[in-house]
């Protein structure tokens, strides 16, 4: 039996089993390579393992889940929302308009699609649910709207991205994300505001309070001056991607601790040990995805299904649209991380093939896994807010299918225009 077929076979054996992911990796990697070369391999899989996550740039993706947690508690969404209803003002599909915002500025500081979704949902469900909104649509444009923390630096997917992508410039990549994830906010915009005017939801002219912009502002800045700090610190060369993760959980823990004076010690050891588990996770995946990557790449598997994929068609578009429709099946039922550990050696060569730019299908790839994040049946996101909001997911399907058709509106205007990525970095003068 060919051992590109035992690795990529057992692989999904035990995906279907209901096997951990990671477990799943490490498992189907170890057997092709037992079966594909010799008991010496086998034995030097845990220095595989090791090697896989000790790299510095991956320091960066434990800082920011820690940060994503720390302006979670701090009470950083809170205030961002009442800046929001200040800006939007009471009007048909205003919450839906401040959920979204709220999103998106949340997205430039945790860069977890599932950290943004519960900080959201956990506070504007309840206001949605007095002015009217169904729990069900809410849930709905709370979950596609954080799915744009994948895009909107800093990204833990585009972290991961650039790891597995020898040459690729990490700030290029954060940069290109930032216009794709206003565009996708954008796009979810439009089919919110539209059913929430056709259905009514929301207060109209003074059934609502509006909050004072000034007084909203200033209680907001600190937590605005998170990206800045962020993204001005690695446009300037002050800092790394993984010095700037530090800083931000420095300034985080500032904000919480003397800012907002919402967090005590105990609260620092709730986000320390929630976050060391979280990355736990994510740094286990990595490193048996590690063995994954090995087994493929030693035994020639990805080659040769990157050469059955090219085999299809000539047409580099057609071949793209394809790797697109794989990626986003696999979003629905895969987490963002474990897709890019298992999808890249394979497209790697591809993308090579076919000259595409690197920097701009990273863009593409966590914009069709971020549409995965809200799209049943596993629906990560979706399943985040269907929990606070203590719906069904199968009560979303009415509302969450806009978001979805809208998302794949948004990633064709990215394919069609590639200056919607590239434009940004190649002014900040990033390697393209």
């Amino acid at each position: 039996m060919s051992a590109h077929f035992i690795l990529l076979g057992s692989l999904f054996v035990f995906l279907i089993a209901g096997t951990p992911i990671s477990v799943a990796l490490g498992l189907s990697g170890v057997i092709a390579i037992f079966f594909g070369l010799d008991m010496d391999a086998v034995a030097n899989m845990g220095t595989i393992a090791y090697a896989s996550i000790a790299k510095y740039p991956l320091i960066a993706i434990p800082l920011f889940i820690l940060t994503g947690m720390i302006f979670e508690r701090s009470g950083v969404a809170e205030r961002l929302v009442e800046l929001s209803r200040a800006i939007v003002g009471p009007r048909r599909g205003g919450l839906a308009l401040v959920a979204i915002l709220v999103c998106l500025i949340m997205g430039g500081m945790s860069g977890s699609g599932p950290a943004d979704a519960a900080a959201v949902a956990t506070v504007m469900i309840p206001s949605m649910m007095k002015e009217g909104y169904p729990k069900a649509f809410s849930a709905s444009i709370i979950a596609a709207s954080a799915s744009t923390a994948i895009l909107i630096p800093p990204s833990i997917a585009l972290i991961v991205y650039s790891i597995m992508v020898p040459g690729v410039d990490l700030r290029a990549l954060f940069a290109a994300g930032l216009f794709p994830g206003l565009l996708a906010g954008l796009a979810i915009a439009v089919p919110a505001l539209i059913l929430s005017r056709r259905h009514g939801f929301g207060a109209e002219g003074g059934a609502a309070i509006r909050p004072p912009l000034g007084r909203s502002f200033v209680r907001a800045l600190p937590g605005l001056f998170a990206p800045v700090i962020i993204l001005g610190g690695l446009r300037s060369g002050l800092f790394t991607p993984t010095e700037a993760a530090a800083v931000a959980v420095f300034y985080g823990l500032i904000v919480g601790l003397i800012l907002h004076r919402s967090m005590g010690l105990r609260d620092i050891y709730n986000v320390l040990a929630e976050s060391a588990q979280i990355s736990a996770v994510v740094m286990i995946i990595i490193s048996l995805a590690g063995i994954f990557a090995f087994a493929g790449s030693i035994l020639g598997t990805f080659d040769v299904a990157a050469e059955y994929i090219l085999s299809i068609s000539e047409e580099p578009m057609i071949v793209l649209l394809l790797v697109m429709a794989l990626v986003l099946l696999a979003g629905m039922v895969l987490d963002g991380v474990s897709i890019y550990l298992i999808a890249l050696p394979l497209l790697m060569p591809i993308m090579a093939t076919l000259g595409w730019n690197q920097v701009w299908f990273g863009v593409l790839m966590a914009m069709n896994v971020a549409i995965g994040q809200f799209t049943p049946p596993v629906a990560v996101n979706l399943m985040v807010t269907a929990r606070i909001a203590n719906v069904p997911i199968e009560a979303t399907m009415r509302w969450i299918v806009w978001p979805i058709l809208a998302m794949i509106l948004s990633v064709g205007l990215v394919i069609a225009f590639p200056s919607i990525a590239l434009w940004l970095p190649t002014v900040l003068g990033y390697k393209v």
